[in-house]
């Protein structure tokens, strides 16, 4: 792994200060440091903003477009076409992502239009999605806050104390091919058109959604009406599969790395959780593009004010958090293994590591 962990950042000889372990007043104090310069960026741009938009949407509708001409001769072309197709689809959800944060634009306005309106693409119910959101930004990283708006994670002595069925079941549910297979398809396609979770709690909610849903069959209807409803299944099928599974592994990474942090409510620290909870997911210059530099998800949670094309200028600003939970994209495939959080050891475990003990 090339990260440099909390260990190593808030170390005596890196940091000058305090012992080396987190929840110090040295680390704290450091992190709100940084949260001050971060939301120094925080500032929207409507002109960057909507050149943006347009950057994403006018190639999205040409090579869609294209993908509904070769869909019945040249299916294999079609096929290829849906993977810069389904880039772009995460990257205009990275938008509404910043919508949902009133960061995209200054005008609150314009934000929740837009993003109620890029949710009839990426089937996100946008007003639900943006306080589900928000509610893992105020509970990142505390062990009592989970549930809403992140993947399910046990501790140990939690894992330990179930039956053996509920063991079973919650190691199927861990398992990559359910994380990136099944369980996007669910949450984007099943789970969306009627979100319980929240709807239960807050009903004003269901207006929204119940928008989305209106949103989702009128664009489908129009585009099946002019070009054949099998013809946009074929099309929509693989971008959604592709782009559902793209989400929910930047989102799985963001989080759901060894030397993460999760901490009980007495000892969590909001401005800690948010850098030391949230990787650097450091990709190649053309993925941070199509992700929207999502990838700077510790920056991003020191201040979700910050749209994501000013994200990159604070990094420049704040050179500790280059290094800070650095992760490749080959140091991301060994996140998918881990499961458990291991409260002794203070990271993630994969449930190998804890049969060896």
């Amino acid at each position: 792994m090339t990260s440099i962990t909390s260990e190593t950042i808030f170390s005596p000889a890196a940091a000058g200060e305090g012992p080396a372990d987190r929840g110090t007043s040295g680390s704290v104090a450091r992190t709100r440091d940084w949260a001050r310069i971060a939301r120094r960026h925080a500032q929207s741009d409507r002109a960057q903003g909507i050149l943006q938009l347009l950057s994403t949407i006018i190639p999205l509708a040409a090579i869609w477009t294209a993908m509904i001409l070769t869909v019945h001769d040249h299916y294999w072309l079609t096929l290829l076409m849906s993977v810069v197709a389904a880039g772009l689809v995460v990257r205009l959800f990275i938008i509404q992502h910043d919508c949902g944060h009133r960061s995209f634009f200054q005008s609150k306005w314009l934000n929740d239009l837009t993003g109620t309106l890029i949710g009839f693409v990426t089937l996100t119910p946008h007003e639900y999605w943006r306080r589900a959101h928000n509610i893992h930004h105020a509970t990142c990283g505390n062990l009592e806050g989970r549930g809403i708006g992140d993947l399910e994670l046990l501790t140990v002595a939690e894992y330990r104390a179930l039956s053996p069925w509920r063991r079973l079941a919650y190691r199927i549910y861990r398992h990559p091919l359910v994380i990136l297979g099944i369980g996007p398809i669910y949450v984007f396609v099943v789970k969306y058109r009627l979100p319980l979770d929240l709807i239960r709690r807050e009903p004003k909610l269901i207006r929204g959604v119940m928008i989305a849903n209106l949103g989702i069959v009128g664009l489908l209807l129009a585009l099946g009406l002019a070009f054949g409803f099998t013809e946009v299944l074929m099309v929509q099928a693989p971008i959604i599969l592709l782009s559902s599974a793209i989400g929910v592994w930047l989102f799985y990474v963001q989080h759901q790395f060894e030397q993460t942090y999760w901490q009980d409510r007495e000892n969590w620290d909001f401005h800690e959780a948010a850098v030391m909870a949230s990787s650097h997911y450091d990709l190649p210059r053309l993925l941070r593009w199509f992700t929207g530099n999502i990838g700077l998800h510790h920056i991003h949670h020191l201040s979700c004010r910050i749209p994501n094309y000013r994200l990159r200028d604070c990094l420049e600003d704040i050179p500790a958090l280059k290094s800070l939970n650095r992760l490749t994209l080959r140091d991301s495939l060994h996140c998918m293994r881990l499961a458990l959080w291991d409260e002794n050891r203070q990271r993630l475990i994969s449930f190998r590591t804890l049969r060896k003990g």
